[in-house]
């Protein structure tokens, strides 16, 4: 349950999982808002890191903006469950990988720096297994913002606009890689950061700020591990939503408070025919089984054919790969 956070740590997670301050030494803006020290704010971030409570302090990059990513699913027998998984956590690019309750069972996000080093990815799963694999990539994305309050009523995630690529330049792909991976918890991470790109603190400063508001980096701050801190019944819900109707359910679903995504994906006809589909956060299964049920009870949803996958296992989760290795080493 959520009790087993630190009060203060409760705070600096529900405060800060978006608009980390981009200033030279945010730790000790977040200090101020909390009333602790820059020492004891980084404190606290170590150690909720360390006990994986966090995956890092960084930032998300929207899809398919500074790279190609998809949304794969395997359908394993469960005597080989161990051998695949381990063999699609090996691949570089996946970077979340779930056992979901499903005959399609075997989730995961995979992400390259361009869709034929994607694909590539793929087919190696693919050839290595002898499995299928069905790719769905996203088409449209309704909410892509999983920063929610740990505490207190329920909320609308807040929602960005689309992204605006004429900003992007290619010299962004190692920053955003970066923020992926997560800042260096140190006094004052820009100017660190800076160090290792060769670039200065001002300039990462103002290039982050540029690329957040452009949308290509949905949120920078906190990003918490949910199911440690207690949200640990967590369902993607899948619907078979007819195109007439899928703005409508989208927009409808992304608005509904306990929803934390919602996007459309590809279908592939005659195998897996959902196409609209959300993120339920909970902390157990009946609380998410409610959210789930009023969901579904919005005029833009009735009679849609849906179903809950529970997240069973997770066996990776980490930041996006926006660059290969040897980019990164050179």
């Amino acid at each position: 349950m959520i009790s087993r956070l630190d009060p203060i740590d409760q705070r600096l997670l529900d405060e800060f999982q978006r608009d980390f301050p981009l200033v030279s030494q945010p730790f000790v803006e977040i200090g101020k808002t909390l009333e602790l020290s820059e020492a004891d704010v980084l404190d606290r971030l170590k150690a909720l890191l360390s006990a994986g409570r966090i995956a890092r302090v960084g930032g998300t990059v929207r899809p398919n903006t500074a790279g190609a990513s998809t949304l794969a699913a395997m359908s394993v027998p469960e005597e080989r469950l161990s051998e695949v998984a381990a063999r699609v956590g090996c691949e570089t690019g996946v970077n979340h990988s779930y056992l979901r309750e499903n005959a399609w069972n075997l989730w995961f996000v995979a992400t390259a720096p361009n869709v034929a080093k994607l694909e590539n990815s793929l087919d190696a799963i693919r050839t290595d297994t002898g499995l299928e694999v069905l790719d769905l990539r996203l088409r449209r994305p309704f909410n892509i913002d999983l920063g929610f309050r740990l505490s207190g009523a329920r909320k609308t995630t807040p929602r960005r606009g689309e992204a605006d690529m004429s900003v992007f330049l290619e010299s962004d792909r190692p920053l955003l890689h970066a923020m992926s991976q997560g800042l260096p918890l140190v006094e004052r991470p820009y100017e660190a950061l800076g160090n290792r790109l060769g670039r200065s603190e001002t300039d990462i400063i103002s290039r982050l700020d540029i690329l957040y508001r452009a949308g290509l980096l949905t949120r920078i701050g906190v990003i918490v591990r949910h199911r440690s801190v207690g949200w640990s019944s967590n369902a993607m819900v899948v619907w078979k939503v007819p195109q007439d109707r899928m703005i409508a359910a989208g927009e409808a679903l992304a608005q509904h408070p306990g929803v934390t995504l919602c996007y459309e994906r590809v279908t592939v006809p005659g195998v897996w025919d959902y196409s609209l589909y959300s993120m339920i956060h909970a902390r157990s299964r009946s609380e998410a089984l409610d959210i789930l049920k009023s969901a579904a009870a919005l005029p833009e949803l009735l009679d849609i054919e849906h179903q809950p996958l529970f997240s069973v296992r997770c066996f990776k989760q980490t930041g996006a790969v926006l660059q290969d290795r040897r980019e990164r080493a050179a």
